[in-house]
């Protein structure tokens, strides 16, 4: 009998490494993804039309991308246009009006981070600190209603403020003896107003995401200050400040990935040739020079442009976030 085994086993070829069953665990996948889909499809369907959006509105135009190197025309098309290379992204760094309008575009955007991020942090702040409810609520609610003011309306009313025949603002200085001006056409106002008017139409807005922070801190740290004696600024220090880290940091995250974004129609709605030596900005200088003259591959080149500084700074600073304060978006 063992002389019989023993035979068989030389027989027998020896058995090579098992292989792994790939069609069925292909299957097995398959069908973990479709009970997956069954289990979520009401959540799937929810989020299709965003997800649909996104694909439409931003990833689709991405093919657009090659009309930044073709001398672009719309009756021939993205394939029929002669391709030109580098030459329109040379245009642009030649152009006369490069410097100015990068210039103010960098300057517009750091002073509205430096000025209008802080606003509804502090806005927070202050309103955590009422103890009213209703006060609290009706502060909240008129300072968010601006948000909701469509930007025509905003520049309208920005226009009609500082008119100088007529507005609210010279009407205050005619009665104090100072004479009518025109700030509309004065290069130095520009940016404070355009800044100004953005942290008056944002503030309440960008408040709710602190609030909501806020309300997500363990109130057994507060129990735990008052048990140490601790004052309430120094709570607001040791407790709630660093509990606002992390939305705070991914918040400046995302406003310094859109450095070089400026509101497009807020400025085209209030700047006019006088002020363009500080109101002109890399979307604007696009519209004239790219939209309205037809020149479609100039357009998409700055745009582009734009586009990759932006992404840049982005990375750079998750980065730097992600090492300093270990809060990153990935």
């Amino acid at each position: 009998m063992a002389h019989g085994t023993v035979a068989e086993a030389v027989r027998e070829p020896p058995a090579g490494p098992a292989r792994p069953a790939r069609p069925a665990a292909r299957a097995g996948a398959l069908a973990t993804l479709r009970r997956r889909i069954s289990r979520d499809r009401y959540l799937l369907l929810l989020i299709s039309p965003v997800v649909a959006y996104y694909v439409l509105f931003y990833y689709v135009p991405m093919a657009g991308t090659l009309v930044a190197f073709e001398d672009y025309i719309p009756t021939k098309g993205v394939l029929g246009s002669d391709w030109v290379g580098f030459a329109n992204f040379e245009q642009l760094f030649h152009s006369y009006y490069f410097g100015r309008i990068v210039t103010n575009t960098v300057l517009l955007s750091v002073y509205s981070i430096i000025f209008g991020f802080p606003a509804p942090l502090i806005f927070a702040l202050l309103l955590n600190e009422v103890k009213n409810r209703y006060f609290k609520r009706v502060a909240q609610t008129i300072s968010y209603l601006p948000h909701f003011i469509s930007v025509v309306v905003v520049a309208g009313m920005i226009v009609t403020f500082l008119s100088p025949t007529g507005g609210i603002v010279n009407n205050i200085r005619g009665e104090l003896g100072l004479g009518s001006f025109d700030y509309m056409s004065d290069p130095s106002y520009f940016r404070p107003i355009y800044v100004i008017s953005g942290i008056w139409q944002e503030f309440g807005w960008g408040a709710i995401i602190y609030l909501a922070a806020l309300a997500g801190i363990d109130p057994a740290l507060y129990d735990a200050a008052d048990v140490d004696g601790a004052k309430r600024w120094q709570k607001t220090r040791h407790v709630t400040l660093p509990g606002l880290v992390p939305v705070t940091t991914i918040l400046l995250i995302l406003s310094v990935g859109n450095l070089m974004v400026v509101g497009f129609e807020k400025v085209l709605l209030l700047y006019n040739p006088a002020i363009y030596q500080t109101a002109d900005v890399i979307q604007t200088y696009v519209y004239r020079s790219g939209i309205v003259s037809a020149n479609y591959g100039f357009a998409a080149a700055v745009g582009l442009f734009n586009s990759v500084i932006n992404l840049i700074l982005l990375v750079t600073v998750n980065y730097v976030a992600k090492r300093v304060s270990d809060v990153s978006l990935w």
